[in-house]
Parts: C-alpha cells; structure tokens; sequence
C-alpha cells in the first residue's frame, strides 16, 4: 500500500465516524480514532502521523519499544494505547511507553501496573478487559466478574479505572456484546468504551464507544504477524 493509500483512507474512515455520529446523535468529537498501528513499520505510520492523527495502539510493547520512542521525538504530542494482551512482567515497560492501557485484566496485572506506577509516578490511563463472549482464547474478565474486579483495582491496587474495552467473537453479531459493555461501564460509573475495529465501528459508535480502534481499513491488510 503507497503513503497516499494509508492517508486516503484514513480520511474516509474520519468521515464515516463522523456520518456515523451523525447518524446517532452524537457529538463527533466525542468519539477517538485509535489508529491501529501494530506490524507497520515507522515508515508506515509517518504519512498518517503527517495529517494530524495523533492516537496510536499498538498489540506488542517490544514492538512499541522499537518504533515508537524515535517517531514521538518528531510528534511528542503521540497519545499511545496498549491495546494487545499485556504480560505482567511488562508492566514496566507499558507503564514507561503507553499513555492508555486497555487491557487489565486479571489481578496479578493490576499487581503489577499498581507497583510501577508508584514507583514511576507515570499514570496510564486504564480500561479493564471484559470477555464479552467469554471465549477462552482471549483475554479478559468475564461479564459476571467484571464488577469484583473493577471494585479490587480500585479498592484493593488503588488503582483509578477510567472505562471498559472489549473484542466481541468474530462470528457474532457484534451489537448485543457492545450493550453489554455499556452496561457494565454505566453500573460501576465508567465513562471511556474502547470498542468496535474496522469492520463494525459504526455499531460501536451507536453504542456508545467513545474509543473504535482502526486498523486495516487505514492501513491495509497486515502480511506478517509481530514477532
């Protein structure tokens, strides 16, 4: 894909979030693109980063590691989100990098942020991971632990949780996991919904997403996965 494929794209995918808004009644600038950036190279990301896009996520922080420190000495105002499963003996180096982490989701990591933070005195902002399928492939709490253990990050880690994420079942229908993500959110007082990718953002947007993480539709089909 040529820079000015990856930047084309991007500009539809603005507009169809903005159509979407409009469609629902909801402020556009309420809603933020995460550009997905994962197994593109700096070379990649620069054209995009060239438009004005700002917000990046990213699946691996070795990978974040390698490319983006260099890329935010150019674009220091780069807002960085973990949005790949997160190992807890990385939680040093996800602390250091990301500005967002969407994937807490188990009490060992929650451990683990709790003590970097501290100890950095950075502050990620955080989502808890809610396996709204409950597949058991995927990361995530379940939806009928996902209280409990939103009230131990807070209560037990001190930990602040600013909202959910989510990854419903690729062969579902994504809407009915979308409601029950917003459910959850509303009951423990949460304000941020990461949900909805390329191809189901727009039932995310009428949902309530607040964060809809794009990829493939901006920068085309991935040929290899991170190492």
């Amino acid at each position: 894909m040529s820079e000015n494929d990856a930047v084309e794209n991007l500009r539809e995918v603005r507009d169809a979030i903005r159509r979407a808004a409009s469609d629902y009644d909801r402020d556009p600038s309420d809603i933020v693109l995460v550009a997905v950036s994962k197994t593109f190279p700096a070379e990649a990301i620069e054209p995009v980063l060239a438009t004005g896009q700002r917000v990046f996520g990213e699946n691996y922080v070795q990978e974040a590691k390698a490319k983006w420190p260099e890329l935010r000495r150019r674009y220091p105002d780069v807002e960085l989100h973990m949005i790949g499963p997160l190992q807890s003996n990385k939680a040093r180096e996800a602390v250091e990098l990301f500005d967002v982490i969407h994937t807490l989701d188990r009490p060992s990591l929650a451990q683990a942020l709790a003590k970097e933070i501290a100890r950095q005195g950075k502050r990620p902002r955080l989502l808890v991971q809610v396996n709204t399928g409950e597949e058991p492939q995927k990361g995530g709490v379940i939806p009928a632990e996902a209280d409990a253990f939103i009230e131990a990050c807070r209560t037990t880690y001190g930990l602040e949780i600013e909202g959910l994420m989510c990854i419903p079942p690729a062969e579902d229908p994504p809407s009915p996991h979308f409601a029950l993500l917003n459910a959850i959110a509303k009951r423990n007082g949460l304000s941020v919904l990461s949900m909805g990718m390329s191809a189901d953002f727009d039932a995310a947007i009428q949902l309530g997403a607040t964060h809809v993480r794009v990829g493939s539709a901006i920068f085309g089909t991935r040929s290899k996965p991170a190492a």
